[in-house]
């Protein structure tokens, strides 16, 4: 597995969509902060505005465009610059509009040909799961003609999740939930791909070098490697490795494996009732003492207490 679709599955990424929109001119709708999410908004027709946060610029966001909100921050979305000012929060328009939540929310006024239809809905990851990539994104990332910068299977399918968000056909809603959660990987890869050799920890994944060598690592995270090993993979010495792994993520190698590693040992404590020792094992560590300290230094907290702590609230 690569190594963006390994960090999202064990981070267990899911969608949810909210709904579809029909909006007419003149309209606009702020949309409150959500903790530990990221909202995302689709153009499927049409087009419209949004401003994140405080954010001085405007984002324009075209037909075919896919905006994700990152942190889940309040945002308009709104026709026309002129009536920014106007919009009016979710639930006015929801209550407005009598959307039951089901079907599409249709609101502004009839007759207009200026028709903004949205996808909308966030992703979340599951509780207690972090990864510095994640945390490195920006507020939000704005791709430019989604669907054609992603290929033309992706284009089919944003056609599809618009076509199915909302309808009330049999199976509709699920199909474009399941979907949905294609966006945010094939989001994250086109973002990085385009943006990310820039950016702190994004330009590392996005590097020839460092990425050889997070992909080795990822493969076998329970591996003892050593920065050696790791360098050679990426067909570098070990000290330039180390310069550069840490220029290019923010931490070293070795930091890196311990955060990851903590990660799937994380999963595997609230997921199984296995054994402390073979968690240990299978996270890199020779034993289960060396894996304690480290997963209390990481989490502030022994693993079977974690686990425990888990097990009351879930």
């Amino acid at each position: 597995m690569d190594v963006i679709s390994d960090i999202l599955s064990h981070m267990r990424l899911a969608g949810t969509l909210y709904f579809r929109t029909s909006f007419t001119s003149p309209w606009g709708v702020v949309v409150p902060p959500y903790e530990d999410v990221a909202r995302f908004h689709f153009a499927h027709r049409g087009g419209c505005f949004v401003r994140v946060g405080d954010e001085p610029d405007l984002v324009p966001l075209e037909q075919g465009d896919l905006i994700i909100i990152t942190r889940g921050a309040t945002h308009t979305l709104f026709c026309d610059p002129k009536t920014e000012s106007d919009a009016l929060t979710l639930d006015e328009v929801v209550r407005e509009s009598g959307f039951s939540g089901n079907g599409t929310l249709v609101y502004g006024d009839a007759g207009t040909n200026h028709e903004t239809q949205l996808v909308c809905g966030h992703f979340a990851f599951e509780k207690g799961a972090a990864h510095p990539l994640i945390d490195a994104l920006p507020s939000y990332m704005h791709i430019r003609d989604y669907g054609d910068a992603s290929g033309e299977w992706m284009q089919s399918t944003l056609s599809v999740i618009g076509a199915e968000a909302g309808r009330e056909q049999m199976g509709g809603d699920l199909i474009a939930l399941k979907l949905s959660e294609i966006i945010f990987a094939q989001a994250l890869r086109a973002y990085i791909c385009a943006e990310g050799n820039t950016q702190p920890v994004l330009a590392g994944f996005s590097d020839t070098f460092i990425s050889r060598a997070l992909g080795a690592f990822h493969n076998s995270p329970g591996a003892h490697w050593t920065l050696e090993e790791l360098a050679a993979v990426a067909g570098m010495s070990r000290t330039a490795f180390a310069t550069r792994f840490s220029q290019l993520v923010s931490t070293t190698p070795g930091e890196y494996m311990v955060q990851w590693r903590m990660q799937l040992a994380r999963q595997m404590l609230v997921d199984s009732g296995a054994p402390m020792v073979e968690v240990a094992e299978h996270t890199g560590y020779q034993s289960e003492a060396a894996f304690s300290r480290a997963f209390k230094r990481h989490f502030n907290t022994p693993p079977a207490t974690y686990r425990r702590e888990w097990q009351k609230t879930s």
